[in-house]
């Protein structure tokens, strides 16, 4: 049988009184890139947070790694990125990075290789000197996930990472955490609103009203709902145009 990185048992989550989760159940397969597929306001994000810890769900539990979440072993194991970037914009790029790399915990040897593969990867090699600040909103985007990537989690959470992003970067960007995912064995969750993101998906859960409405491969959901893309699915399966 699978392990399983992310177990999600009957969670709920109000604010106020409205119902933003409803009773959800999820599990999420190690050496896998799960796509949760939905509009804005869907629920994604704070699906997301329930599973970083960073809210409590009302009812339900949460696990990863077999950790009741929160636990500060998954500091180490999950990468988070943010819809919204969380940076320090009186530092430099390379500052931002390096204070999460110190934070880790990780040598001055790791954290040197760890900058370079991060800041590679998204482009800004010859910006990490400048204030974020005056860094585009793109370039920001681009410093989140190199930040996200930084501990060599064996997690990847990431909450819409490519919005923003130029075409050949997130092309780039989705290559990579492919080879992730296949040579790394990394397990990424992304939230995304894009088709041709949730084509890349091993598995994708639809969400709509805070609920899953339909769950499988991309190739499964579009055979399943004799459909040609994923709004029709979306449709067939109950929800609104994405």
């Amino acid at each position: 049988m699978e392990d399983i990185a992310i177990t999600l048992s009957a969670v709920e989550k109000r604010f106020k009184h409205k119902q933003v989760i409803a009773p959800l159940s999820l599990e999420v397969p190690t050496g896998q890139l799960i796509g949760l597929l939905g509009p804005s306001g869907c629920g994604k994000t704070t699906l997301i947070k329930m599973i970083m810890g960073m809210l409590k769900p009302d009812q339900g539990s949460i696990h990863v790694f077999n950790y009741t979440v929160p636990h500060k072993q998954l500091l180490m194991d999950i990468g988070y990125m943010a819809q919204s970037d969380a940076l320090y914009t009186d530092l430099t790029g390379a500052e931002n990075i390096n204070l999460f790399a110190k934070l880790y915990g990780l040598s001055k040897t790791e954290r040197i290789n760890r900058v370079q593969y991060a800041a590679n990867l998204v482009h800004l090699t010859g910006d990490l000197n400048e204030k974020v600040m005056n860094y585009s909103g793109g370039m920001k985007r681009r410093l989140s996930l190199a930040i996200a990537l930084i501990q060599n989690p064996k997690l990847l959470i990431l909450d819409e990472p490519t919005v923003g992003i130029d075409p050949v970067l997130k092309k780039e960007i989705w290559q990579e955490l492919i080879r992730l995912k296949d040579q790394e064995h990394k397990t990424i969750l992304v939230t995304t609103h894009a088709m041709d993101e949730a084509e890349r998906c091993d598995q994708l859960a639809m969400l709509r009203g805070g609920q899953i409405i339909a769950q499988g491969t991309p190739q499964e959901l579009k055979t399943c709902y004799g459909a040609k893309d994923f709004d029709e699915v979306f449709l067939k399966a109950g929800g609104d145009i994405i």
